[in-house]
């Protein structure tokens, strides 16, 4: 993984001390809330329900042993025990006081990690495919990209102060683990027939109250021209971007109004004004980066391994997880490991100060020290040797981080909602976990097959419910909390959003619903169909019918 030079451990324990002066000042007094607010979110840190909310960054979300053990020790000082892992790859801390705001930013910056522009009208944390130097799919390293735009967005004093927060997604396989295209900039990493790399630039998607899949806007940008082009987009959005209205502000808006054909000549015209030569990143920069994500010292192992297909063989449960949650590697005799975090009972994404050791340790020893967060919430070990498999396993049961349910129906990815966040209408992780509670029998699980089921507690869409097979969205209705239900959604490859499926539900409703349309599901699809696909089959008609036949 990429390692921090002199210069970024400089710059970060400078922007610890700074921040330390400025919480003396509010704890004194001196600076009101008001004053303090926008000096506290250049820093990651909310003001949410019950407490502060500090939420740290994870490019691209990779980390090593270091670094999750470090966030496992804050989790357990200064939080009540565990964090939150979001759908940016980020890791959030919902109990956090003012006053050690300033050791954590210390903390964290002793290890390579910061808070810097995880919140803010900027250029978030960038978010690329969980399965980035293990998967055979990809193209080219995507985390080298990540880290290119991570290095030349840092502050940009450009684009530092821009309409609304702006997010970028990488991927560089044809199955998109990222949700590129609900992203404000999606890269599609793709080679010509002459094997030259460029991108396929996609912008203006988007969720919350207006959603968009983002359009193509440039089907082959050759990589090397990235930053200019970046810069371009930014610039037509810091030119054209409503900053009146908060509603209006994010980049799909102006996509949509200007239509994304216009909106793409724009972009060409402003790109023709930048110097590349000044703009785009030298070779030799290139090659720098790149070098830190090139040495995985991998073993030549044989593709089968009799020790793993031996314990498949012995224990069903081990064999259910090698099924679900064990994929495969680029090199013979390794594969990847997802870690899900999303146990029956479990809140979506949290994860227990001890579970952070544990996966650690396991990344040190199993997994050439290199650990992953991903879009869904869960955790990756991307280089486990088959030989280890067993042993990985059996100290992920210990820790109750082995539920073999990745990408099925208790997968479910849910925001904070109404328990923690100030924007939230409604309650998201509840409704998570008795939706859950109707998929326990993993034999039934598993019959379903894949279902992305996602949970929002408003209508900002944090939760993703917009692009989820079944989406889930919590509206107030005079004090009272009710969820709309939509179908038909995906944030992968084949993206597409959501259709709303009918009035809100009473929260107790919501579990019976979501298990009535799996039944409906059953019933009518052919063969081995994902919900998602008869749904685009059959269309809205027998689901509604089936959740309000009471109604009538």
């Amino acid at each position: 993984m990429y390692l921090y030079d002199a210069l970024d451990k400089e710059f970060l324990a400078d922007r610890s001390a700074e921040f330390r002066g400025q919480v003396a000042r509010r704890l004194a007094g001196e600076l009101s809330e008001d004053q303090f607010k926008p000096l506290r979110l250049m820093n990651g840190l909310y003001l949410q329900l019950h407490a502060y909310m500090l939420r740290v960054a994870i490019p691209y979300g990779s980390l090593n042993a270091v670094q999750a053990r470090r966030l496992a020790e804050i989790a357990r000082r200064y939080d009540k025990g565990y964090g939150h892992f979001t759908t940016r790859q980020n890791i959030q801390f919902n109990w956090i006081k003012l006053a050690d705001a300033p050791d954590i930013l210390d903390q964290l910056a002793e290890v390579d990690l910061h808070a810097i522009q995880t919140s803010g009208n900027c250029i978030r944390n960038v978010t690329a495919d969980p399965y980035a130097g293990a998967t055979a799919e990809e193209v080219d390293d995507p985390r080298v990209w990540s880290e290119v735009i991570r290095q030349w967005s840092t502050l940009h004093p450009e684009f530092s102060f821009l309409p609304r927060k702006f997010k970028i997604a990488i991927t560089a396989a044809p199955k998109d683990r990222t949700a590129a295209r609900v992203h404000d900039i999606g890269l599609v990493a793709r080679r010509d027939r002459d094997g030259t790399l460029g991108f396929e630039v996609i912008v203006g998607g988007g969720q919350g109250r207006t959603p968009y899949v983002g359009p193509t806007i440039k089907e082959h940008l050759p990589a090397g021209r990235l930053l200019s082009y970046l810069e371009a987009v930014l610039r037509v959005y810091n030119r054209h971007g409503r900053r009146d209205n908060i509603y209006k502000a994010r980049i799909k808006i102006l996509v949509a109004a200007l239509g994304a054909e216009e909106f793409g000549r724009q972009v060409e015209e402003e790109w023709a004004k930048i110097d590349g030569a000044r703009a785009d990143l030298p070779d030799t920069e290139l090659a720098r980066i790149r070098g830190a994500f090139a040495t995985t010292p991998f073993e030549t192992l044989p593709a089968t391994s009799a020790i793993f297909e031996a314990n498949k063989a012995a224990d069903p449960a081990f064999a259910r997880f090698a099924r679900n949650n064990v994929k495969p590697h680029k090199k013979s005799g390794y594969a990847v490991v997802v870690v899900s975090l999303k146990a029956v009972g479990q809140t979506p994404g949290d994860a227990t100060a001890d579970q952070l050791e544990v996966v650690a340790d396991l990344a040190e020893r199993y997994s050439l020290n290199d650990l992953r967060v991903t879009h869904a919430q869960n955790l990756v070990l991307p280089h486990v040797k088959l030989d280890d498999l067993p042993v990985v396993h059996a100290a992920l049961q210990k820790a109750g981080l082995a539920t073999a349910n990745i990408d099925l129906a208790s997968d479910i990815i849910a925001c904070p909602g109404l328990d923690y966040c100030a924007l939230a209408n409604a309650r998201a992780i509840p409704v998570a976990q008795h939706i859950a509670a109707k998929f326990a029998d993993a034999d039934y699980a598993e019959k379903v097959g894949e279902l992305k089921i996602k949970i929002s507690g408003c209508i900002n869409a944090c939760g993703h419910h917009h692009v989820a097979h079944i989406g889930v969205l919590g509206v107030d209705k005079k004090g009272e909390e009710f969820y709309q239900l939509s179908l038909g959604g995906s944030g992968a490859e084949d993206a597409s959003i959501a259709q709303i499926l009918g009035p809100a539900l009473p929260a107790d409703k919501v579990a019976e619903a979501v298990d009535t349309l799996v039944d409906k599901y059953l019933s009518v699809r052919e063969g081995e169909e994902r919900f998602l696909d008869t749904f685009r089959r059959v269309g809205m008609a027998p689901f509604k019918e089936a959740v309000y036949a009471d109604a009538h």
